[in-house]
This record gives C-alpha cells, structure tokens and sequence, in this order.
C-alpha cells in the first residue's frame, strides 16, 4: 500500500494557537463591538458548542490537545466582548478548524444563518498562481489578474490566515476553500486582511501590470450544495476567465450527477461522477452496469472516469460500482483511469480508497481532497442563541493500514489546472490520461539501481524521479522501504539507512520510516541514534509496538 504524508499538523496547530491572537483583531471602522447583553449569548453559544464538540464528536483530540481546546474556547470566551459579530464568528470557525478534520467545521459555505457576504470577484488557486476566475460585469477588467495581496500581505500568507479557520483533511481542502473565503468581506477584516468588512483592497496582475483596486462587497455569498463542486457554475451578470472557449467535458453538466459518453473517433468512454447519490429516475449502481455493459459491448480500450467535482454522498452505494469495475475488461494498468482533485472528497474518497486496493487504476490529475483514515459522517450541533451550526465527525473510517501515514490519495500521474487551461477550456487531465503511456514504477527503478549500482545510484535515480514533474505528489514510502529492507537483507545496513534516511524525509510524519531509520541504526550498533529514531516513531503513533519492543531492547541494562 502506498503512504504519503505532509508537515506535522501538531506543530501547525501549536503555531496556530501562538498565533491567533494576531489574527483576530478588535473592532475597527465600518463594525462595532456587540452590546453586553449580546456578548453573553455569544458566550452561551461558544461554551455549548465546545461542550456538544466533546459529547458528540468519535475523537476530538485526535489531533489537538485538550488544554489547546479549552486554552483556544478560553481566550475567545474572554475577547467576545471587544469583537462585532463577524469576527465572533471566524473566531469560532477557528476553534472548529482546531480540531483537524474536513467534517468537523463551521463554514459560511454552507450555513445561510451565518450571512457573509462576497465580493464582486471569484478567485481560484491554479497551478500558476490565485486568478480572478470569474467577476461581475462592471468589474471585467480584473478578469484573469492574477492576485499579488491582499491588504498589505502577499498572497501565500493570506492563504496561511485563511487555512487557520478551515475545516480539513488535508492542504487541499485549503486550496479549495481559501480562494471561497478570501472573497468574503467579513472574513477578510476578522484576518486582519482589510481595515472595515466593508471594503478590502487588493493589488491585482495583468499584462505585466499591477494594479490596486478596492473591493466593495457585492451580495450575499451563494451557498454550496454538499455532495457537488457547483461552484463553476456560471453566475447571471458576471463574466468567466473561459468565457468564448470550448466548454471542457469537465464542465459540461455538473449539476448532473452521472453520466458518460464515447470520445469522437476513439475506442475512450468518458464517465463523469459528480455525486456518490441515486438519481429519481436511475439509482448509481444502475448506471454503473450500464456504462459497465457499453464498454463490455462496444470496441471500448480505455475507461476515463472522472470525480474532480465529486464532493461525496453516500458511501454505501458504491459496492456495485466497485464490482463491476473489477470484472471489467478495462480492470488493466493503462486502460482505466481516475481523474481527481481537490474536490474529490468524503464518499467519492472511498470511491479511490477502493479503486487503489482491488483495481489497477491509474490516478491522474491532483491528491484527493480527504484521506482513507479519517473521520467523517458529520452531525450538526446548532447553537442555541444565534442558531449558526457547527459539524462534528462521529466515525472513524479507517480504510488504509493503520500506520498509512498519507494525508491524500496521490495522483500517479501529476496534472495540474493552469489559468491559461482554463481560459482556453483545455483539460491537461483529460489530456494526459489520454497520453498515458506505461512506466516504470518507483519500485522497478530502485530496485533496478540497487543491482546495478547499490543505494548511491538508486538515491540518484529516485533524484531524477522526483524532478520529473508527473510525479510531483508521487507515493515514496513503500518503494523506499522495500527497497532499505533488501539492503538490510544483504547485511548492508549503511545502505539501508541511506534509504530509510530518504523516507523520513520524504515523508516525516511517517512513523514507520522512523522505525526503519531506528532498526538500520540498531545494525549498526548506533544506539544513541537509533533511540532517538524510535522514541520519534512513538510520538507519532505511541501504539506502534514493534517500535517499543525494540527500544526495551536498547534501553536495558
């Protein structure tokens, strides 16, 4: 099984909690602080909503400490009085987002009761940068201008601001609601991004030209459905970055929620899933057999399936789907492909979760939106006095290895959205499925170096794999660690380590390739070093025994 992983979330949440203060400024022009008696139903609500957090939520310092909680609920309980309502509310979004999971969230995307508003502007994180994606009329000229600041910031740090208050499973639920967030008036001054939730100023790109123009807001915020990434749905009386391209087949028909077609000319079928739901009028496994029964029936070689709008629904519908898949002729390395990305998420996660362990599919496009153990399944808890919602997870889904440390499901082939793709309605995910041609594996290689000319050629050759840009989010860990075990195997233990020594890098929130780093130590006679590795290993999971074991071993007289 594959691993990923990415930077310690608890040292980004220990770095948040220093930080949030700074973040959540005072009252300034164009807001006002609540009244005394509001103050106190805001401090109802906040202390229900920690206390219905703990009650109802599977885990929720699964991530967080307790004392970070209730130090977070504390301070806010304190500053409720100095804050107006909208930064009251970012501030609770804060606490929710404490927790570390994608279902566990407060979001003004879905809960028409909290009321922010948007700017005339709609921005997006391409490959190349943040781009005004789409505007109202009277603001076409910021269309495709690229976003340099927000405020006096760059825009890499009002991202930074933003992910504080998102609920998530991984850095690409931040690039998915950070561009919706920072087009939110309200949010933009509660992050101390603008000076009055009544006006934001930001300095655009274009044409080699920069150019500072201030944002007034434009309407309430239009919000999203749960299950499908509707949110590249053209808008009455605004213009699109795409306006006069080719409509992509991506975005042919998002509001329907399944549906397929043969490419002109070619022996591909093109699924697209955009929401793990039945239809009134046909259930998923129904279309699932009938798109099955066309490939099985026609000169079909490729299936082209995509779920980069898919946002999840109801996970228990998909085992017919995943059957078929796995009996069809199409079930062949090269010849059935997964097209994803940040919204595919929830549900449509276990849709790759399943996909990656009984099928030869070939991922392309972006990691995932979610992981294959997480928590999920929200519920909602309203809030007694100002009716806002908070969501918690009440399961724990653990579909991957325990220690399967990935924080998403990696793209094995890397393809990425840029904005002049986008302008031009090209899809370089499509595109690139349709190129594919078999490689390969990071396995193959290193081993092949390994023969040839031990760990140092192997380390060179995975260099050069890396810097190959179609496996920018490639999976690391398992070739390494086979790769560090069969030096151990030959009793060339400096070589094995050399490798493990590259897995945790690679991927640090491992814990087994800390254990690896630890047992190469241990052949070595470096016990010091491999102590060290160890007891690193069991901060990450301190239930990870064959870790203990070793370390008893080491630690005895």
């Amino acid at each position: 099984m594959r691993r990923f992983s990415t930077p310690s979330l608890t040292v980004l949440l220990c770095l948040l909690l220093c930080a949030a203060p700074s973040f959540a400024q005072g009252v300034g022009p164009g807001s006002a602080a609540v009244s005394q008696a509001e103050a106190e139903k805001w401090r109802e609500d906040l202390r229900y909503m920690a206390r219905e957090m703990e009650l109802r939520h599977k885990n929720l310092f699964h991530t967080m400490t307790r004392e970070q909680f209730e130090t977070a609920v504390r301070r806010l309980d304190e500053r409720i009085p100095s804050l107006a309502r909208h930064q009251i509310v970012v501030e609770l979004m804060r606490i929710v987002a404490l927790v570390g999971d994608g279902h566990t969230n407060l979001s003004p995307t879905r809960d028409p009761k909290v009321g922010f508003r948007t700017l005339p502007v709609k921005l997006y994180l391409f490959k190349d940068g943040m781009f005004v994606r789409a505007a109202e009329r009277g603001h076409a000229d910021l269309l495709g201008a690229r976003v340099v600041q927000i405020g006096d910031l760059e825009v890499e740090e009002a991202v930074a601001r933003a992910r504080e208050v998102v609920g998530r499973d991984n850095e690409m639920d931040v690039r998915f609601y950070a561009p919706l967030l920072l087009a939110m008036p309200e949010v933009l001054h509660a992050l101390g991004l603008s000076e009055s939730p009544e006006a934001a100023r930001f300095t655009f790109e274009k044409g080699g030209r920069r150019q500072t123009s201030t944002l007034k807001p434009a309407g309430p915020f239009e919000m999203l459905p749960p299950d499908s990434d509707l949110s590249w749905l053209p808008k009455e009386g605004w213009v699109d970055m795409r306006d006069g391209a080719a409509t992509p087949l991506w975005l042919k028909d998002p509001k329907n929620k399944f549906w397929f077609e043969q490419l002109p000319n070619s022996k591909v079928v093109y699924a697209q899933v955009n929401e793990v739901n039945d239809k009134p009028d046909e259930t998923l496994a129904d279309f699932s057999k009938r798109l099955l029964s066309f490939v099985e029936a026609n000169d079909v070689d490729r299936l082209v399936l995509d779920l980069r709008l898919d946002r999840g629904g109801n996970g228990g519908l998909l085992k017919p789907f995943v059957l078929g898949l796995i009996k069809s002729k199409i079930n062949r390395r090269g010849h059935l492909f997964v097209l994803m990305g940040r919204s595919t998420w929830s549900a449509a996660q276990f849709f790759l979760n399943r996909l990656e362990e009984y099928t030869d599919v070939v991922f392309v496009g972006e990691p995932s939106g979610s992981k294959g153990n997480a928590y999920g399944d929200s519920r909602r808890i309203t809030l007694p006095n100002s009716q806002l919602t908070a969501r918690v997870s009440v399961y724990y889904w653990q579909d991957w290895h325990p220690r399967d440390a990935r924080q998403w499901t990696a793209p094995d082939v890397t393809a990425e959205l840029s904005s002049e793709d986008y302008r031009a309605g090209l899809d370089p995910a499509l595109k690139a499925a349709l190129a594919y041609a078999p490689r390969k594996p990071l396995g193959q290689v290193l081993d092949e170096a390994l023969t040839e000319g031990g760990a140092e050629l192997a380390l060179k050759r995975f260099r050069e794999f890396r810097a190959d840009y179609v496996n920018k989010y490639a999976e690391t860990e398992e070739p390494l660690l086979v790769a560090g075990e069969r030096m151990l195997d030959e009793k060339k233990p400096e070589q094995a380590l050399a490798l493990f020594k590259l897995d945790a890098e690679e991927n640090p929130q491992s814990p087994r390739a800390l254990y690896a780093v630890g047992v190469a130590h241990f052949r070595l006679g470096n016990k010091e070093q491999a102590s060290k590795s160890l007891e690193k290993a069991l901060e990450l999971d301190p239930k990870f025994y064959e870790a203990a074991d070793l370390l008893g071993q080491l630690k005895r007289p």
